[in-house]
């Protein structure tokens, strides 16, 4: 069913809860405009937001793009488009109008950016998922450049299927065509949705549910043999099946399937993974000559490790680009930050090795916190040398100011082994 009317449900107080849900200290967009200078006279500012959007004067102004690592490389970076605040805020408004229709209509594999819904259950379905059934062939998927590439004229009329509104379509329409700014130039590119922008999860989320998650149980699952589990997380994804034919043929008809809906697939990032889970072997026995692989999945390496008592279970490990990348800008930072006070460093190091706990702390991983953390210690002796060079940081003197400024030991916060 199709909605044919919507945008009578924004009025000044959506807009107001819009406002407030949009990030204070978000970076300012092309023209500068800040959270704090907003609000000062924000209900005239609402209204004349609200006024704009609904008569269709409404502007959609370029974004700002700026570039960020990307995540495991040290030479390539990922462009971020950022809005500016009204635009944040209008595109918020309209998030909360369009996320209870596809909220009932979204597949239960597919876990990124959806409210109530985290990285973390995604890895626990999955882990429940390669547990239960012993594993079997996991096939990696890598679409190459999405947010970039991603198709105007197939998500138009994907949208148009659930949502008819005409002020809505006008709105998506020109947050699409909305240009780029970078390095002086505004350029209007006829693909992509700009990384960074409040509405962009929900247009890739709706574009990749009618081509891969839709396609993939109507179509896919009736056909095939075996047992399969789909489980996606934005744009990415693997496929669990039981049996390798199938995972075979999927793979062959993938690329063809994303290309009619102008993606490509990685050829060398897309790879089947054999994930059976490795026979009991006798006392004494060398080992299978066949080991499962490992696959790569939000930051964290996946392969089968024995347990405790001898059996086996999938273990999750910190992959390693990631364990690289939170190291290298650590490093910058004590870089960047080396003549300050000590406590003051040490307060602001204890802050990131917290922050990278409450994502990798998983069960299993003790190891990667505690590797994590010995490079940690590491830069920061470097970099405490380099401020003084008259006095070596030796390790004697930095283990004793550890005694003083110890840094958060190695901590479990999601457990998913009962």
């Amino acid at each position: 069913m199709g909605f044919t009317s919507l945008a009578y449900l924004m009025d000044i107080d959506w807009l107001c809860a819009a406002f407030h849900r949009t990030r204070k200290d978000g970076a300012p967009g092309v023209d500068g405009q800040t959270w704090a200078e907003y609000a000062k006279n924000l209900e005239v500012n609402l209204q004349s937001l609200l006024d704009r959007a609904k008569s269709g004067a409404y502007r959609a102004p370029p974004v700002r793009r700026v570039y960020i690592p990307k995540a495991g490389s040290t030479t390539e970076t990922r462009p971020i488009g950022i809005p500016t605040l009204e635009d944040k805020v209008l595109q918020r408004a309209v998030v909360m109008l369009l996320e209870p229709i596809y909220e009932q209509d979204f597949a239960i594999g597919s876990y990124g950016f959806r409210p109530g819904r985290s990285a973390h259950q995604a890895l626990e379905d999955l882990w429940q998922q390669t547990m239960s059934r012993g594993g079997g062939w996991i096939l990696e998927v890598d679409i190459r450049k999405f947010f970039d590439t991603l198709d105007h004229v197939h998500l138009r009329t994907f949208l148009q299927l659930r949502v008819r509104d005409g002020v809505l379509q006008r709105l998506v329409g020109k947050w699409l065509k909305a240009g780029v700014l970078e390095e002086g130039s505004i350029s209007y590119p006829d693909a992509g949705s700009p990384q960074g922008g409040v509405i962009s999860p929900l247009l890739a989320n709706v574009f990749l549910h009618y081509v891969l998650d839709e396609w993939f149980a109507q179509e896919v699952k009736p056909r095939l043999h075996g047992v399969a589990h789909l489980l996606r997380y934005a744009d990415d994804f693997v496929i669990l099946f039981d049996r390798e034919d199938d995972a075979r043929r999927v793979m062959e008809v993938l690329p063809k399937r994303f290309g009619k809906y102008g993606l490509t697939l990685h050829p060398d990032k897309t790879r089947l993974v054999p994930f059976r889970r490795p026979p009991r072997k006798a006392s004494g026995s060398k080992g299978d000559s066949n080991p499962p692989g490992t696959f790569d999945l939000l930051g964290f390496t996946h392969y089968w490790g024995r347990t405790r008592r001898g059996g086996w279970a999938v273990m999750r490990q910190t992959a390693a680009k990631r364990v690289s990348r939170a190291v290298r800008s650590i490093a910058q930072w004590c870089r960047e930050h080396r003549h300050r006070p000590l406590g003051e460093q040490h307060a602001k190091l204890s802050q990131k090795v917290r922050g990278h706990y409450a994502y990798y702390g998983i069960t299993g991983n003790v190891r990667a916190l505690t590797g994590f953390l010995y490079a940690v210690h590491r830069v920061w002796r470097m970099w405490l040398t380099r401020r003084n060079n008259r006095r070596e940081m030796t390790w004697d003197r930095f283990n004793r100011l550890l005694e003083r400024y110890p840094l958060p030991p190695p901590r479990i916060v999601h457990s998913y082994v009962s």
